[in-house]
């Protein structure tokens, strides 16, 4: 190979290199300007659930899993068993839960709340049923 071969191989691979630099500078530009939209949107979308997080009542929406877990074990025992009173530590023994006094007594509070709501009856004092 010649000097003037080996020159126009260089030249050529030269020109190519330098178009693939352009070509990944228009890519860099696109990318650039892709993330920060991408960025602003994600900014908007914090900020929305900032403001909706503020705004939300306080309720039934904001319960954890667990205690949403739990309702359905409480709620699901008395369509079991409909025509059946309860006392809160009778309905742990019968879902295996704990029966010491605090869990029974977030249980009670449970089970007041879906009196309210009209799901259960208090027939007694301490007393759960289903509303038939």
């Amino acid at each position: 190979m010649n000097i003037t071969d080996l020159l126009t191989d260089l030249q050529s691979q030269y020109d190519e290199t330098t178009v693939r630099a352009g070509e990944l500078r228009d890519q860099i530009e696109h990318l650039t300007a892709t993330l920060a939209e991408t960025e602003a949107r994600l900014a908007d979308l914090d900020t929305t659930r900032k403001v909706i997080t503020e705004l939300a009542p306080a309720g039934e929406d904001s319960e954890p899993a667990e205690s949403t877990t739990a309702y359905q074990a409480i709620v699901n025992a008395f369509n079991q068993h409909p025509d059946q009173a309860f006392r809160a530590r009778e309905l742990h023994e019968l879902l295996g839960m704990p029966t010491d006094e605090a869990t029974v007594n977030i249980t009670r509070s449970r089970l007041g709340r879906l009196v309210r709501q009209g799901f259960l009856t208090q027939p007694g004092r301490g007393h759960y049923q289903k509303r038939t």
